[in-house]
């Protein structure tokens, strides 16, 4: 008698009857959103204490300026570029010093200045961090973040998580909805005291006085003018990395 003439084949058969961790079916359900939220978070965290990454610079930009784009286009990701490179350097991230990992270079994970400052590191020979988002429009990883630390998220809410709870630092080049998205993000958890208050660097002060007027949201009420100190412009890498020095980068507490 085959397994098909078996009495019991249609309790064996039966989508219940399937252990629940292989039960793609019921992993992929709403009711197990929060673990699924929660498998995120414990994926990452896992890979990134294996590593010994204690803390990050975060470094944000358009995905759309390229290396060969406009003029200031290819100055963005050259500068991105090199503050990979020098931040990877300087800042801890080739174990020097010790088992762990300060100032790991961190991005979304895809091309643009995300790729720039991953490729960055790679010169330097550093690992680097890229925390990627699946888009209704593939957004696929560039090619120089270190591959075990390459991830992918679903939730937008864990990634951002996972971008700011190791951030000694947040490098904002020019950039759109996302980049406004992250820079806004770490800027309110800063005045709002929820998170330390790390040092932002605004790269190309001319495009963003013309793009967001900082002083307007002082003159209307709408921030303090204290809170214009939350945040510095840069101009080159070296400039960059000269704003963070003047002040310990912290180190977070695991």
């Amino acid at each position: 008698m085959g397994d098909q003439d078996k009495p019991n084949t249609p309790q064996m058969a039966s989508r219940s009857y399937r252990l629940a961790a292989l039960d793609t079916d019921f992993v992929l359900g709403d009711s197990m959103r929060g673990v699924r939220f929660l498998m995120e978070y414990a994926k990452a965290e896992e890979a990134l204490r294996a590593w010994g990454v204690r803390s990050t610079i975060v470094v944000f930009g358009s995905a759309r300026a390229r290396e060969t784009g406009t003029a200031d286009q290819a100055r963005w990701y050259a500068e991105a570029r090199a503050f990979g490179r020098l931040a990877s350097e300087r800042g801890g991230a080739l174990l020097d010093d010790g088992p762990m990992r300060d100032n790991v270079i961190a991005t979304g994970g895809g091309p643009g200045i995300m790729e720039a400052a991953n490729r960055g590191a790679a010169d330097a020979g550093a690992p680097s961090i890229g925390f990627n988002i699946t888009l209704p429009h593939e957004q696929e990883p560039n090619a120089y973040s270190t591959p075990e630390l390459t991830f992918r998220f679903h939730y937008f809410a864990m990634r951002k998580m996972h971008l700011a709870m190791r951030a000694s630092a947040l490098i904002v080049f020019p950039g759109g909805f996302g980049t406004f998205d992250e820079l806004f993000e770490l800027l309110t958890l800063s005045q709002t005291g929820k998170a330390p208050t790390i040092p932002v660097v605004l790269f190309d002060r001319s495009y963003w006085t013309d793009i967001i007027n900082f002083e307007a949201l002082v003159r209307h009420g709408m921030i303090r003018e204290s809170d214009l100190d939350l945040f510095a412009f840069a101009e080159t890498a070296e400039e960059i990395w000269a704003i963070l020095s003047r002040s310990p980068l912290v180190h977070h507490p695991r």
